[in-house]
């Protein structure tokens, strides 16, 4: 796991570069697809950073990411065969049949809560791509799951300042693991 330390490690230092915003792009597409860090390790230093420009972060990495869930969309649609041995190589196979499983049983809402959540959206991606899920349902879906947690982050560094960087490194995926349950609560109730 020491390649993904560096990884991080990396990820974190570009966010302090003149172009980040860019490599937040990038970043933003590429981790909907297939790379294993998520924006909001870039998306919170430069929030920090510059707060007069959290939701401008907030929007580009939303786009970003969106654009990378496409990606992950037509990955599965078209390639998975190719792709198949990788997941099982990473340890993605187990959240790839989990994600079916979601797919088959919520639908549109499985989109939604992944893009919000600490499950690894690409594998979500991807398998709405294998299942066909309707396209649009998929694209809003992710707008609103993806947007709604990078909108989140901007928010509350805007709130909370500099304060919030060691608050969103200890307890981002409790957070976002009660928001998918409160979520997942309200669909069971409805």
């Amino acid at each position: 796991m020491k390649i993904l330390n560096k990884l991080y490690s990396d990820t974190v230092r570009m966010a302090g570069h003149a172009k980040a915003t860019y490599y937040l792009f990038i970043l933003s597409l590429a981790e909907s697809s297939f790379f294993p860090i998520p924006p909001d390790v870039m998306l919170a230093p430069m929030c920090i950073a510059k707060p007069n420009r959290v939701w401008r972060f907030a929007l580009i990495t939303t786009i970003g990411s969106v654009i990378g869930g496409i990606l992950g969309y037509l990955i599965g649609k078209f390639s998975f065969d190719y792709i198949e041995l990788i997941l099982i190589d990473f340890g993605y196979i187990i959240a790839y049949e989990n994600s079916v499983y979601w797919f088959n049983k919520w639908g549109f809402w499985a989109i939604l809560i992944a893009g919000f959540s600490p499950i690894p959206y690409k594998i979500f991606t991807i398998a709405a791509g294998v299942l066909n899920m309707a396209f649009i349902p998929f694209v809003i879906g992710s707008i609103v799951g993806r947007g709604g947690r990078f909108y989140l982050v901007a928010f509350l560094v805007k709130l909370f300042g500099e304060k919030i960087d060691s608050i969103l490194n200890k307890y981002t995926d409790r957070i976002a693991w009660v928001l998918v349950f409160l979520i997942l609560i309200g669909l069971i109730i409805s």
